[in-house]
Protein backbone atom coordinates (compact mmCIF):
# COMPACT_ATOMS: atom_id res chain seq x y z
CA UNK A 1 0.00 0.00 0.00
CA UNK A 2 1.34 3.53 -1.07
CA UNK A 3 0.95 6.11 1.82
CA UNK A 4 0.39 9.99 0.54
CA UNK A 5 1.14 12.63 3.11
CA UNK A 6 -1.02 15.72 1.62
CA UNK A 7 -1.64 16.92 -1.71
CA UNK A 8 1.90 17.70 -2.37
CA UNK A 9 2.85 14.35 -2.74
CA UNK A 10 0.59 13.43 -5.52
CA UNK A 11 2.41 11.74 -8.40
CA UNK A 12 1.44 11.01 -11.87
CA UNK A 13 1.23 7.37 -10.86
CA UNK A 14 -1.11 7.88 -8.45
CA UNK A 15 -3.82 9.23 -10.46
CA UNK A 16 -6.91 7.16 -12.09
CA UNK A 17 -8.73 5.71 -9.31
CA UNK A 18 -11.82 4.34 -7.80
CA UNK A 19 -11.80 6.07 -4.08
CA UNK A 20 -13.79 6.70 -0.73
CA UNK A 21 -13.74 9.76 1.71
CA UNK A 22 -13.78 9.55 5.16
CA UNK A 23 -12.59 9.50 8.74
CA UNK A 24 -12.74 5.61 8.75
CA UNK A 25 -12.60 5.27 12.59
CA UNK A 26 -12.37 1.72 14.10
CA UNK A 27 -12.78 0.09 10.19
CA UNK A 28 -16.06 -1.30 10.90
CA UNK A 29 -17.92 -3.98 9.04
CA UNK A 30 -19.53 -0.61 7.47
CA UNK A 31 -16.39 0.51 6.32
CA UNK A 32 -14.95 -2.94 5.01
CA UNK A 33 -18.31 -2.99 2.71
CA UNK A 34 -17.53 -0.08 1.43
CA UNK A 35 -13.75 -1.14 0.70
CA UNK A 36 -15.09 -4.26 -0.76
CA UNK A 37 -17.53 -2.96 -3.14
CA UNK A 38 -14.55 -0.72 -4.35
CA UNK A 39 -11.71 -3.28 -5.17
CA UNK A 40 -14.51 -4.73 -7.20
CA UNK A 41 -15.66 -1.51 -9.01
CA UNK A 42 -11.56 -1.29 -9.32
CA UNK A 43 -11.44 -4.97 -10.54
CA UNK A 44 -14.02 -4.07 -13.26
CA UNK A 45 -11.85 -0.87 -14.54
CA UNK A 46 -8.84 -2.11 -14.18
CA UNK A 47 -7.74 0.87 -11.38
CA UNK A 48 -6.18 0.84 -7.93
CA UNK A 49 -8.26 1.44 -5.09
CA UNK A 50 -7.94 4.88 -2.84
CA UNK A 51 -8.36 5.61 0.33
CA UNK A 52 -8.49 9.21 1.76
CA UNK A 53 -8.66 10.80 5.14
CA UNK A 54 -7.94 13.42 7.20
CA UNK A 55 -5.26 13.19 9.97
CA UNK A 56 -6.12 14.73 12.08
CA UNK A 57 -9.80 14.30 12.20
CA UNK A 58 -11.83 17.28 11.69
CA UNK A 59 -13.44 17.61 15.35
CA UNK A 60 -10.00 16.95 16.53
CA UNK A 61 -8.98 20.29 14.90
CA UNK A 62 -11.87 21.85 15.87
CA UNK A 63 -12.44 21.20 19.37
CA UNK A 64 -10.13 19.09 20.49
CA UNK A 65 -11.66 18.77 24.15
CA UNK A 66 -14.91 17.42 22.43
CA UNK A 67 -13.84 14.97 19.95
CA UNK A 68 -14.81 11.48 19.82
CA UNK A 69 -12.91 9.09 21.73
CA UNK A 70 -11.23 7.26 18.95
CA UNK A 71 -11.12 3.57 18.42
CA UNK A 72 -8.25 3.66 15.87
CA UNK A 73 -4.98 5.62 15.33
CA UNK A 74 -2.93 6.48 12.44
CA UNK A 75 -1.00 3.76 12.34
CA UNK A 76 -4.03 1.04 13.24
CA UNK A 77 -5.99 2.67 10.04
CA UNK A 78 -2.62 2.05 8.34
CA UNK A 79 -2.39 -1.75 8.82
CA UNK A 80 -6.25 -2.20 8.78
CA UNK A 81 -6.13 -0.26 4.98
CA UNK A 82 -3.11 -2.54 3.77
CA UNK A 83 -5.35 -5.89 5.39
CA UNK A 84 -7.99 -4.92 3.56
CA UNK A 85 -6.69 -4.43 0.24
CA UNK A 86 -6.33 -0.68 -0.64
CA UNK A 87 -3.87 -0.05 -2.59
CA UNK A 88 -3.58 3.87 -2.09
CA UNK A 89 -4.20 6.07 1.19
CA UNK A 90 -4.38 9.83 0.84
CA UNK A 91 -3.89 11.62 3.95
CA UNK A 92 -4.83 14.77 4.19
CA UNK A 93 -3.40 16.88 6.89
CA UNK A 94 -6.13 18.81 8.24
CA UNK A 95 -5.60 22.52 9.21
CA UNK A 96 -6.86 25.87 8.95
CA UNK A 97 -5.90 25.98 4.94
CA UNK A 98 -7.65 23.07 4.44
CA UNK A 99 -10.53 23.84 6.90
CA UNK A 100 -11.03 27.06 4.57
CA UNK A 101 -10.97 24.91 1.27
CA UNK A 102 -14.08 25.79 -0.38
CA UNK A 103 -16.01 22.82 -1.64
CA UNK A 104 -15.19 23.67 -5.51
CA UNK A 105 -12.09 23.74 -4.76
CA UNK A 106 -11.83 20.31 -2.73
CA UNK A 107 -13.18 18.46 -5.32
CA UNK A 108 -10.58 20.10 -8.54
CA UNK A 109 -7.74 19.81 -6.30
CA UNK A 110 -8.45 16.70 -4.57
CA UNK A 111 -10.62 14.61 -7.19
CA UNK A 112 -10.27 16.14 -10.51
CA UNK A 113 -6.73 17.32 -10.77
CA UNK A 114 -5.06 15.05 -7.99
CA UNK A 115 -6.20 12.17 -8.09
CA UNK A 116 -8.35 11.95 -11.49
CA UNK A 117 -10.64 9.97 -9.90
CA UNK A 118 -13.08 7.80 -11.93
CA UNK A 119 -15.59 6.34 -9.30
CA UNK A 120 -16.23 7.66 -5.68
CA UNK A 121 -18.30 5.90 -3.17
CA UNK A 122 -18.97 8.32 0.03
CA UNK A 123 -21.89 8.27 2.46
CA UNK A 124 -25.02 10.66 1.41
CA UNK A 125 -24.75 12.13 4.45
CA UNK A 126 -21.21 13.15 3.26
CA UNK A 127 -19.82 17.44 3.48
CA UNK A 128 -17.29 18.77 2.96
CA UNK A 129 -14.90 22.08 2.00
CA UNK A 130 -15.39 25.24 3.90
CA UNK A 131 -18.61 25.97 5.60
CA UNK A 132 -19.38 22.28 5.25
CA UNK A 133 -21.15 23.78 1.61
CA UNK A 134 -20.37 21.02 0.02
CA UNK A 135 -22.39 17.33 -0.30
CA UNK A 136 -23.40 14.26 -1.95
CA UNK A 137 -25.50 16.51 -5.16
CA UNK A 138 -22.64 18.80 -5.28
CA UNK A 139 -20.15 15.60 -6.07
CA UNK A 140 -22.74 14.43 -8.32
CA UNK A 141 -22.93 17.04 -10.43
CA UNK A 142 -19.34 17.58 -10.50
CA UNK A 143 -19.02 13.83 -11.48
CA UNK A 144 -21.69 14.74 -14.57
CA UNK A 145 -19.24 17.95 -15.28
CA UNK A 146 -15.81 16.13 -14.84
CA UNK A 147 -16.19 12.46 -15.70
CA UNK A 148 -16.01 10.04 -12.70
CA UNK A 149 -19.23 8.37 -11.15
CA UNK A 150 -20.51 8.88 -7.83
CA UNK A 151 -22.57 6.05 -5.48
CA UNK A 152 -23.63 6.36 -2.29
CA UNK A 153 -22.31 4.06 0.63
CA UNK A 154 -24.28 0.84 1.19
CA UNK A 155 -25.48 1.31 5.06
CA UNK A 156 -25.00 -2.30 7.11
CA UNK A 157 -27.33 -2.62 9.99
CA UNK A 158 -27.37 -5.72 12.72
CA UNK A 159 -30.09 -8.26 13.04
CA UNK A 160 -32.55 -5.54 14.52
CA UNK A 161 -31.91 -2.79 11.58
CA UNK A 162 -29.71 -0.84 13.42
CA UNK A 163 -27.06 0.57 11.69
CA UNK A 164 -23.34 -0.07 12.35
CA UNK A 165 -21.39 3.24 12.77
CA UNK A 166 -18.26 4.26 14.87
CA UNK A 167 -20.43 5.94 17.48
CA UNK A 168 -22.60 3.01 18.15
CA UNK A 169 -19.51 1.25 18.55
CA UNK A 170 -17.75 4.27 20.54
CA UNK A 171 -21.03 3.04 22.80
CA UNK A 172 -20.70 -0.09 23.30
CA UNK A 173 -17.40 0.35 24.35
CA UNK A 174 -18.20 2.62 26.97
CA UNK A 175 -20.55 0.32 28.53
CA UNK A 176 -17.89 -2.17 28.52
CA UNK A 177 -19.42 -4.71 26.03
CA UNK A 178 -16.67 -5.71 24.31
CA UNK A 179 -18.80 -8.89 22.86
CA UNK A 180 -21.18 -6.25 21.15
CA UNK A 181 -17.85 -4.06 20.04
CA UNK A 182 -16.06 -7.46 18.30
CA UNK A 183 -19.30 -8.19 16.30
CA UNK A 184 -19.91 -4.64 15.01
CA UNK A 185 -16.61 -4.16 13.91
CA UNK A 186 -15.74 -7.44 12.49
CA UNK A 187 -12.48 -8.03 14.70
CA UNK A 188 -11.86 -7.39 18.23
CA UNK A 189 -11.10 -3.80 19.72
CA UNK A 190 -7.66 -3.80 20.68
CA UNK A 191 -4.92 -1.00 21.08
CA UNK A 192 -1.30 -1.40 19.52
CA UNK A 193 1.27 0.20 20.13
CA UNK A 194 5.43 -0.08 20.99
CA UNK A 195 6.56 0.04 24.78
CA UNK A 196 8.10 2.85 26.15
CA UNK A 197 9.67 3.79 29.38
CA UNK A 198 7.84 4.78 31.87
CA UNK A 199 8.65 5.58 35.48
CA UNK A 200 8.89 2.45 36.14
CA UNK A 201 6.39 2.55 39.22
CA UNK A 202 4.73 -0.90 38.47
CA UNK A 203 8.23 -2.24 38.92
CA UNK A 204 8.75 -0.39 42.45
CA UNK A 205 4.94 -1.79 43.19
CA UNK A 206 6.14 -5.57 42.48
CA UNK A 207 3.59 -5.23 39.34
CA UNK A 208 5.71 -4.55 36.18
CA UNK A 209 3.93 -2.68 33.41
CA UNK A 210 4.38 -2.50 29.50
CA UNK A 211 3.58 1.12 28.86
CA UNK A 212 2.15 2.13 25.53
CA UNK A 213 1.07 5.29 23.94
CA UNK A 214 -2.43 5.20 22.87
CA UNK A 215 -1.66 7.81 20.48
CA UNK A 216 -5.34 9.55 20.35
CA UNK A 217 -6.40 13.18 21.31
CA UNK A 218 -9.33 11.23 23.42
CA UNK A 219 -9.54 7.81 24.49
CA UNK A 220 -12.30 5.68 23.50
CA UNK A 221 -12.80 4.60 27.16
CA UNK A 222 -11.12 4.13 30.68
CA UNK A 223 -10.60 1.82 33.31
CA UNK A 224 -9.33 -1.27 34.52
CA UNK A 225 -9.81 -4.51 31.90
CA UNK A 226 -8.67 -8.06 31.43
CA UNK A 227 -6.97 -8.10 28.28
CA UNK A 228 -5.68 -10.53 25.76
CA UNK A 229 -1.78 -9.35 24.55
CA UNK A 230 -0.04 -10.15 21.24
CA UNK A 231 3.76 -10.36 21.11
CA UNK A 232 5.96 -11.68 18.33
CA UNK A 233 3.20 -13.67 17.54
CA UNK A 234 2.65 -15.27 21.15
CA UNK A 235 -0.74 -14.97 23.23
CA UNK A 236 -0.28 -13.59 26.73
CA UNK A 237 -3.49 -12.49 28.81
CA UNK A 238 -3.35 -9.71 31.56
CA UNK A 239 -4.78 -6.50 33.25
CA UNK A 240 -4.26 -3.33 31.63
CA UNK A 241 -4.92 0.34 32.96
CA UNK A 242 -6.49 2.99 30.17
CA UNK A 243 -6.22 6.43 31.40
CA UNK A 244 -4.54 9.24 32.72
CA UNK A 245 -3.57 7.64 35.99
CA UNK A 246 -4.98 9.87 38.44
CA UNK A 247 -3.73 8.66 41.46
CA UNK A 248 0.19 9.46 40.15
CA UNK A 249 0.13 11.41 37.26
CA UNK A 250 -3.16 12.74 35.99
CA UNK A 251 -2.41 14.29 32.82
CA UNK A 252 -1.24 12.70 29.84
CA UNK A 253 -3.15 9.60 28.74
CA UNK A 254 -1.47 5.84 28.83
CA UNK A 255 -2.10 2.16 28.60
CA UNK A 256 -0.43 0.12 30.94
CA UNK A 257 -0.13 -3.56 30.51
CA UNK A 258 0.39 -5.76 33.29
CA UNK A 259 1.30 -9.82 31.94
CA UNK A 260 0.77 -12.58 34.01
CA UNK A 261 3.59 -15.41 34.51
CA UNK A 262 5.62 -13.13 32.05
CA UNK A 263 9.24 -13.02 32.03
CA UNK A 264 11.55 -10.65 30.14
CA UNK A 265 11.92 -7.56 28.76
CA UNK A 266 9.44 -5.65 25.91
CA UNK A 267 10.82 -2.11 25.67
CA UNK A 268 10.26 -1.89 22.21
CA UNK A 269 8.70 -4.79 21.41
CA UNK A 270 5.43 -3.82 19.49
CA UNK A 271 2.07 -5.51 21.53
CA UNK A 272 -1.61 -5.83 20.33
CA UNK A 273 -3.56 -5.43 23.12
CA UNK A 274 -7.14 -6.67 22.66
CA UNK A 275 -9.86 -5.97 25.22
CA UNK A 276 -11.87 -8.76 26.96
CA UNK A 277 -13.77 -7.08 29.58
CA UNK A 278 -13.64 -4.29 31.75
CA UNK A 279 -12.53 -4.83 35.75
CA UNK A 280 -13.49 -1.40 36.90
CA UNK A 281 -13.73 2.28 36.78
CA UNK A 282 -9.76 4.22 36.69
CA UNK A 283 -10.15 6.18 40.28
CA UNK A 284 -7.73 7.86 42.39
CA UNK A 285 -6.59 6.36 45.56
CA UNK A 286 -5.36 8.26 48.56
CA UNK A 287 -1.98 7.08 48.00
CA UNK A 288 0.89 4.19 46.97
CA UNK A 289 -0.01 1.70 49.64
CA UNK A 290 -3.82 2.00 48.79
CA UNK A 291 -2.76 1.82 44.80
CA UNK A 292 -1.00 -1.62 45.31
CA UNK A 293 -3.36 -3.07 47.04
CA UNK A 294 -6.25 -2.06 44.60
CA UNK A 295 -3.65 -3.64 41.62
CA UNK A 296 -3.57 -6.90 43.15
CA UNK A 297 -7.04 -7.39 43.60
CA UNK A 298 -7.72 -6.25 39.51
CA UNK A 299 -4.99 -8.96 38.75
CA UNK A 300 -6.92 -11.52 41.00
CA UNK A 301 -10.67 -10.37 39.50
CA UNK A 302 -8.88 -10.46 35.72
CA UNK A 303 -7.38 -13.83 36.42
CA UNK A 304 -10.91 -15.56 37.51
CA UNK A 305 -12.75 -13.44 34.81
CA UNK A 306 -10.04 -15.36 32.36
CA UNK A 307 -10.48 -18.65 34.03
CA UNK A 308 -14.29 -18.59 33.49
CA UNK A 309 -13.70 -17.67 29.87
CA UNK A 310 -10.88 -20.20 28.85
Amino acid sequence: MRLIRGLHNLKPEHQGCVATIGNFDGIHRGHQRILASLKAEAARLSLPVTAIIFEPQPREYLNPSQAPGRLTSFAEKLYWFKKLGVDQLLCLYFDHKLQQLSADDFINQVLVNGLQVKHLVVGDDFRFGCDRSGDFNKLTEAGLRDGFVVKPTETVTTNDGRRISSTRIRKVIVAGDFQQAEQLLGHPFQICGKVVHGQKLGRQLGVPTANIRPNRTQLPCSGVFAVKVTVNHKLHYGVANLGIRPTVDGRKSSLEVHLFDFQGSLYGQRLVVEFLQKIRDEKAFSGLPELQAAIQQDINVARNLLIAQL
